[in-house]
């Protein structure tokens, strides 16, 4: 009888959820809160009625989608087939974590985009298990990346031997940074320019991401606010909240892949990797995002840096306070969650 009330509830929350026709972000946040412990707690046939029902639905939350997209095949596999609602980056994710079965069940589906698709073509090239030297960067590093240290955490004097081949390919990659800020800073920008809406570069987005594997936060400041064409102190003030909440602001504004975006934050803020409604909270917050107002946001940060940062003539902009000094910038750009109105006025 209990099972018997629970699977009423689970299927009366779905159904009021599908007579949604566009569910706002509150909406969306609520069910995804409210759908994983009535689905643990319901009968098989209960699971299998809310998944083909949801399966029908424009529109999920990203955590749901995922979540049933991890359940066992016999469950997921109409979800993964017919379902419209599933983004790209979920069904990446599904497919590089479950087994060949789920990847069949996406495969069949019948519009994959380009993105999806060179995706699975990477997975199936990945079972050849191609040599070091073959892989690319990303993977090299992910193999012989060591335990994390703490973030801020001071690089070690003796570093660890690598590979040649990777050494080399971190020092022409390096190279080809300090060479593209040379240019950039040759040539200089306007300030009108400065305000204009900024784009991540795969370059700037690489850099970051393994900035944010090893936990090199100087490093990976100085990265960010080239890319966003900002003081060095702005950039360290989004990554000194805590929360992680401006960070993934700006990852959002910037337009940082997906991922990339959760792997970073979960990196930099170890207490956002910790597992919710089976995704972590960094993948919760960027689903929680509109991508509109992180722009709106982003640029009324920058707008304030570029009206109040002055550097005095010699200064380097992108170089750190000394320490224990109280920047004036600090005094004259108002608390972060207060800079959406800075740009309105």
């Amino acid at each position: 009888m209990a099972s018997r009330k629970k699977d009423v509830v689970l299927m009366a929350t779905v159904s009021s959820f599908e007579g949604l026709v566009h569910p706002t972000r509150s909406e969306l946040r609520q069910f995804a809160e409210l759908f994983t412990p009535l689905f643990q707690a319901s009968s098989d046939e209960a699971r299998r009625q809310a998944v083909a029902a949801l399966s029908q639905c424009p529109v999920i939350p990203q955590a749901v989608a995922l979540f049933i997209g991890n359940l066992p095949i016999a469950v997921a596999a109409p979800f993964l087939t017919a379902s419209q609602a599933v983004s790209d980056d979920t069904l990446i994710m599904i497919a590089r974590t479950q087994g060949t079965a789920h990847i069949r069940a996406i495969v069949s589906r019948d519009n994959l985009s380009p993105k999806v698709i060179d995706a699975l073509v990477a997975l199936r090239q990945a079972t050849a298990r191609p040599s070091p030297a073959d892989l690319p960067l990303p993977a090299i590093e992910e193999q012989l990346a060591a335990a994390p240290a703490p973030v801020f955490a001071p690089v070690a004097t003796e570093p660890p031997a690598v590979d040649p081949d990777f050494a080399e390919r971190l020092a022409n990659e390096e190279a080809m940074r300090q060479k593209i800020r040379g240019l950039a800073n040759h040539l200089g920008r306007d300030d009108d320019d400065r305000l204009g809406l900024r784009t991540i570069s795969d370059i700037q987005e690489a850099l970051l991401v393994r900035f944010a594997r090893s936990r090199e936060a100087s490093h990976f400041a100085s990265t960010l606010a080239d890319a966003l064409s900002a003081s060095r102190w702005l950039a360290e003030r989004i990554m000194l909240d805590l929360s992680g909440q401006q960070l993934a602001t700006t990852l959002v504004s910037l337009g940082m892949g997906f991922l990339d975006a959760v792997f970073v934050l979960e990196k930099l803020y170890p207490h956002l990797a910790e597992p919710q409604h089976s995704v972590t909270r960094a993948w919760m917050v960027l689903d929680a995002l509109d991508p509109e107002e992180c722009h709106e946001r982003v640029e009324a940060w920058r707008r304030a840096d570029s009206y109040t940062y002055k550097p005095e003539e010699g200064e380097n902009p992108a170089a750190p306070a000394a320490a224990g000094a109280i920047s004036r910038t600090a005094r004259l750009i108002p608390p972060a969650r207060d800079l959406k109105t800075v740009g309105r006025r």
